[in-house]
């Protein structure tokens, strides 16, 4: 067998079998001639090291350039990208042909691993029972999901145990803020069972964006009370250092790839309301926490015990009620009954509702509203609490400010659009304002609503007087009921008759 067979390990087997046999024996253990042992003997170099090395066989393309000017490029600026490098030298140089682009790309990941700069190094972490917790925010917009047919604007806050696995998700939909934090962090703490000792955030950038001193350290303040009310330490991340946050930033994929999966099944991404959508998610979670049932089970006998009740999970802010009939809040105006004007309410800002407060008496629960794009105000309006004011004055509706946001369902605001059309602008709004005190008092919204459709089906002006005649009796037609007392003397007779009895 010539020696320009034989490979590295053969020649290796063969040195060492030829310690204590023969150069016969050791080269048939090694698989060869003696001949090619006694070659081997006279130049010990392994095959590899003896084959000449490969010359080019084209010319170099970038030969003249690369040290010339591509290096001097990543020494003055280390993170430019070879795409942007591989444009600059063809602006440059546009008779030049330089081979593609991924010959320049390999060249310079060369450079770089010889004389690049040094590279960040991630630090695998052993994670111990009830030792930490951690909380994110992500982005479900890319999901498509929808509340009776509008597309949902949302983030799911995201609790993490990350030695057991354990998981909790909760629908957010405003942006990061510290009421989502609260009310999600708390939520979660109450379904493990326990709080660990340490909770980390990513800092709440979102929160604390746009914000001065002052704001900023009442925002961490209260996240430090929060953290405390459970007996956990308060940590965060390095700003922009996602990878700290690791350990539940490669778990938002997986959860948000178990909410895709579980919505293909259900064969729609459109929920009737935002309960049935957060019950969805719960049971997703809920699904995905049974299959780290052991370890979640392990880790909860090692978390705190939880304190006897929450803590704050809202924001409480004094606001008061103008003669438009409410009150502006965070570029959202919303409407209250009128005889609340003038008074100033406590409100209690949670991240999905408002809970208003005269004193300590709660008046009522408002859905929570929010501005618009480029800062455009926002409404949230209920129509019984001004229609018995734009009854008086129909044509206000013309150019209301909210009056989109006065119609309760849109075929009461696509026969307004008709009417306008149909009857000009004055009676538009005398039938309009008419309908929608009808739906009020006679508490058929959804049936009138119903009906309005079939007429701006064939384009039919709705009669007020059939449909008053359809919805019950006017109240001002039901007859008087005279109720008459009986006189209080009659209850001492039969006093009388049971004691002689």
């Amino acid at each position: 067998m010539a020696g320009r067979h034989i490979n590295d390990h053969q020649v290796r087997l063969f040195m060492t079998h030829r310690r204590n046999d023969p150069v016969a024996l050791a080269a048939a253990k090694a698989g060869f001639s003696p001949a090619t042992g006694y070659r081997v003997l006279q130049d010990a170099r392994l095959p590899s090291q003896r084959q000449a090395p490969r010359g080019r066989r084209r010319p170099d393309p970038l030969s003249g350039i690369f040290e010339e000017v591509v290096v001097p490029m990543l020494e003055a600026a280390p993170g430019l990208r070879p795409v942007a490098i591989f444009e600059e030298l063809r602006r440059r140089y546009p008779d030049t042909e330089f081979g593609s682009r991924r010959t320049l790309e390999r060249r310079i990941r060369d450079w770089r691993a010889l004389n690049g700069q040094d590279r960040e190094v991630i630090f695998r972490q052993v994670h111990e029972p009830g030792r930490l917790g951690m909380s994110d925010f992500t982005c479900m917009n890319d999901l498509d999901v929808a509340i009776a047919g509008a597309p949902l604007d949302h983030l799911l806050y995201h609790f993490r145990l990350p030695c057991g696995g354990f998981e909790h998700g909760h629908v957010i939909l405003g942006g990061e803020s510290f009421v989502a934090l609260a009310e999600g962090l708390q939520n979660a703490l109450w379904s493990a069972g326990g709080a660990p000792r340490l909770h980390r955030t990513d800092s709440l950038s979102a929160a604390f964006r746009n914000l001065d001193a002052d704001a900023k350290a009442d925002l961490t303040k209260r996240y430090d009370a929060l953290c405390a009310h459970y007996g956990m330490e308060p940590t965060r991340n390095n700003t922009g250092i996602a990878h700290e946050n690791g350990a539940i930033e490669s778990a938002h994929g997986h959860i948000k790839a178990a909410v895709k999966d579980a919505l293909l099944l259900r064969g729609t991404t459109d929920f009737t309301d935002l309960a049935a959508y957060r019950r969805f998610i719960d049971e997703v979670v809920t699904a995905r926490n049974r299959r780290h049932g052991p370890g979640i089970d392990a880790e909860r006998k090692a978390l705190q015990s939880l304190p006897n009740a929450r803590t704050t999970d809202y924001e409480e802010v004094l606001v008061t009620v103008t003669s438009s009939g409410g009150f502006t809040l965070r570029k959202v105006f919303y409407t209250v009954p009128s005889r609340l004007i003038g008074h100033r309410l406590r409100v209690r800002l949670y991240d999905d509702r408002l809970d208003v407060f005269i004193g300590g008496t709660r008046l009522m629960t408002l859905q929570r509203g929010r501005a618009g794009v480029n800062g455009k105000h926002g409404h949230v309006v209920d129509y019984r609490h001004v229609i018995h004011s734009l009854r008086r004055k129909p044509m206000a509706l013309r150019g209301l400010v909210y009056r989109d946001s006065l119609f309760p369902r849109a075929p009461y605001r696509l026969m307004f659009e008709h009417l306008l059309e149909a009857v000009g602008e004055k009676e538009a709004c005398r039938i309009m304002v008419e309908l929608l005190a009808m739906a009020h008092e006679r508490a058929c919204e959804a049936e009138l609503a119903h009906i309005l459709e079939e007429d701006l089906a064939i384009r039919r002006t709705p009669c007020l007087s059939a449909l008053r005649a359809r919805f019950s009796p006017d109240p001002a037609t039901l007859p008087e009921v005279v109720v008459e007392m009986v006189s209080l003397s009659i209850y001492d007779g039969l006093i009388e008759q049971g004691e002689a009895a």
